[in-house]
C-alpha cells in the first residue's frame, strides 16, 4: 500500500521535518536519508519503524534547520593554525620552496578545523523522535484510509459476484428440461421415436445429467465468497489467506462454467472472472 506522512517539531532553537513516504512491497524495506547532525539516530529510527510499519519500499527523510545558523558551523582553531603555519614556513625557506600554498595546507593540517555536527544533545533527539511520531501517525492513518477504501472496493466485488450467482440460480431452472428436450429431439430425427428404448434412455440422461449438476459448485462458490468477507472484517492482517481464497472461488467459477452447458450461465460466468481479476488486482495491496 502507498502512504504519506509529515512530522514537524521544533523548540525554538532547532526544527525537525520528517517526511515518510512508501510504495507497496511484501517486505518492509527501510530507506532513511539523514543530515549528518543526526547520524547517530538511524538505529532508533530503523527499529521504530520496524515496529509501526508492517511492510512497503519506505523511503524517511529528515531535514533539520537551526535558529541560529551558525550554531553548529565549523570552527577553526586559530592558535594551531598559525603554528603549523610558521613552522611551514621555516620549512620552506630552509629547502628553498615557494610559500605560495602554504596557508591552504596548513588550513587542512589535523584538528584545525573541527566540525560542530558530530552529536545532537537529548532534547535535540527527543525533538527528532517527536517529530518522526507525528509523520508516522499521519502516515498510518492514510495507509489505514486507503485500507478502508480497499476493503469496501473488494467487499462490493465479491457480492456482484454473490449477485451474479443468484442469476445463476435463476436460470438453472429451465436448464435441464432443455437438455432434456433437445437429447429426446435428436434420437427421435435421428432413429426414430418408435426406436428408442425408453428405460434405457432414462438412464443414460440421468448419468449424463448428473455430470452437468452445479449444485456443488454453487454451494463452494457462495461459502468461498462470505469466508472471504468475513476475512476482509478480521482485525489481523490477511492477505496471504484472502488470496487462496480468491483462487478457490475462481476454480468453482470455472467448473461453473465449464459444467453448465448452457450459453446465459457462461455469459454469467465470465462477468465472474471479471470481478474476480479486479479482486485479484486489489489483493496485491493487502497486507
Amino acid at each position: 500500500m502507498t502512504g504519506y506522512g509529515i512530522g514537524f517539531q521544533e523548540n525554538g532553537k532547532v526544527k525537525y521535518t520528517v517526511e515518510i513516504k512508501s510504495l507497496n512491497s511484501k517486505f518492509l524495506e527501510v530507506n532513511l536519508r539523514l543530515p549528518k547532525v543526526v547520524s547517530d539516530k538511524e538505529f532508533a529510527l530503523r527499529s521504530e519503524s520496524s515496529k509501526l510499519i508492517e511492510r512497503g519500499k519506505v523511503n524517511i527523510m529528515v531535514t533539520v534547520e537551526y535558529a541560529d545558523q551558525t550554531a553548529k558551523a565549523s570552527s577553526i582553531n586559530a592558535s594551531l593554525l598559525t603554528k603549523y603555519y610558521n613552522q611551514l614556513q621555516e620549512i620552506a625557506f630552509q629547502v628553498g620552496a615557494k610559500d605560495a600554498s602554504l596557508f591552504e595546507m596548513a588550513l587542512n593540517m589535523p584538528e584545525v578545523v573541527t566540525s560542530n555536527e558530530d552529536v545532537v544533545d537529548e532534547e535535540e533527539g527527543k525533538i527528532l523522535m517527536d517529530a518522526y511520531h507525528i509523520a508516522i501517525d499521519q502516515f498510518n492513518r492514510f495507509r489505514q484510509d486507503e485500507g478502508q477504501i480497499l476493503k469496501e472496493d473488494l467487499e462490493s466485488r465479491v457480492q456482484m459476484i454473490l449477485s451474479y450467482l443468484k442469476q445463476v440460480e435463476g436460470t438453472e431452472g429451465s436448464r435441464i428440461p432443455l437438455i432434456r428436450e433437445r437429447i429426446s429431439h435428436y434420437l427421435d430425427e435421428a432413429v426414430g421415436k418408435e426406436h428408442v428404448d425408453m428405460n434405457r434412455f432414462e438412464q443414460e440422461l440421468i448419468f449424463y445429467i448428473d455430470k452437468l449438476d452445479i449444485t456443488e459448485e454453487k454451494v463452494r462458490l457462495r461459502s468461498h465468497c462470505h469466508y472471504f468477507i468475513d476475512g476482509l472484517n478480521a482485525s489481523d492482517s490477511n492477505g496471504k489467506k484472502l488470496g487462496f481464497i480468491s483462487q478457490e472461488m475462481g476454480r468453482e467459477i470455472n467448473t461453473l462454467g465449464s459444467k453448465a452447458n448452457d450459453a446465459g450461465i457462461q455469459q454469467i460466468v465470465v462477468r465472474m472472472k471479471e470481478e474476480l481479476e479486479k479482486i485479484k488486482e486489489q489483493l496485491l495491496n493487502v497486507l
